[in-house]
C-alpha cells in the first residue's frame, strides 16, 4: 500500500504538506477531510490520529501527526532535492529553528483570526466583536516583524538561496489571512517579494490549487453544520471573545 495522507486544505498545515507532496511527484492518496464538519472526530480517522487533527499520514501500518514531522518524513523517504531539508547540519537546524518558531509566535495569532473571522460567524450565527479581531492583527504585528527581520533578513528564503520546508510552512500559514482580505504585508515590500519567490518556486498553478479552498471562503457560508457540533464548539468560541 501507498502513503495515504489526510488533509483539509482550508488547513495551512495541510496545504504546506499537499503542495511538498505533489511538487516533488510523491505518490500520495489524498483522503480529504473537512475539519468543521467534525469529520477528524469520526471512528474511522481516529484509528489514523488519536490526537484528531490533520494532516495525518498511514504508510501501511506507519501513522505520523504534524506537518513538520510529515514533511521531514516525506523529505527523507523520498529523498527530495536537499534544499527542502538539507542535510548540511546548520542549515537543516536553520529550517528546524524556523520551524519550532512559528508554531508558537505566527501560527496562533493566524488561526485566531481566521477563527474569529471566518468560523465565529459559522457556528454562532453572528460576527465576532471586531475590537477582538483588531486585537488579534495587532498581536500578529510582532512576529511578522521578526520573520523579516530575523529569519528573512536580505536573503531570497528564509533558509537561503533557495526554497525550503520553512518557506513553505511559512507562506501557507499566511495565505490563510492574506485570502480572506487582510493585507498583512503592508508596508513589508521584502516580504510582498518573499512570497512571490516562493509562489514562482513553488509554481503559480499547483499554488493557486492548494489554495483554491480559502481563496473561496465565501463558499463557507453556505456549509451545514450539525446543531450538536455547535453546541459543542460554542464554549471555546465564547471563550475567544471573552
Amino acid at each position: 500500500m501507498g502513503i495515504e495522507l489526510y488533509l483539509d486544505l482550508l488547513s495551512p498545515p495541510c496545504r504546506s504538506v499537499y503542495i511538498f507532496a505533489k511538487k516533488n511527484n510523491i505518490p500520495f492518496t489524498f483522503k480529504q477531510m473537512e475539519v468543521l464538519k467534525g469529520q477528524q472526530h469520526s471512528v474511522g480517522f481516529g484509528k489514523v490520529n488519536i490526537l484528531r487533527k490533520v494532516p495525518a499520514l498511514k504508510d501501511g501500518g506507519f501513522t505520523l501527526a504534524e506537518s513538520p514531522a510529515i514533511l521531514a518524513y516525506l523529505s527523507q523517504k523520498y529523498k527530495t532535492p536537499d534544499h527542502w531539508y538539507p542535510l548540511d547540519m546548520k542549515k537543516r537546524a536553520r529550517v528546524d529553528e524556523y520551524l519550532s518558531w512559528q508554531h508558537s509566535a505566527i501560527r496562533p495569532s493566524v488561526l485566531k483570526i481566521f477563527w474569529l473571522k471566518v468560523v465565529f460567524p459559522l457556528y454562532m450565527d453572528q460576527t465576532a466583536p471586531e475590537e477582538k479581531l483588531q486585537e488579534a492583527l495587532e498581536d500578529l504585528a510582532i512576529p511578522l516583524k521578526q520573520l523579516e527581520e530575523k529569519f528573512l533578513q536580505d536573503k531570497p528564503f528564509l533558509v537561503g538561496n533557495m526554497i525550503s520546508l520553512a518557506d513553505l510552512v511559512a507562506v501557507t500559514e499566511l495565505m490563510q489571512l492574506i485570502a480572506i482580505g487582510y493585507n498583512i504585508f503592508e508596508d513589508m515590500p521584502k516580504l510582498v517579494e518573499w512570497r512571490n519567490r516562493v509562489e514562482k518556486a513553488v509554481g503559480k498553478e499547483l499554488f493557486q490549487e492548494a489554495h483554491k479552498v480559502i481563496l473561496n471562503f465565501q463558499d463557507l457560508n453556505s456549509m451545514l453544520i450539525e446543531p450538536q457540533l455547535k453546541e459543542q464548539m460554542k464554549p471555546r468560541l465564547l471563550k475567544m471573545v471573552a
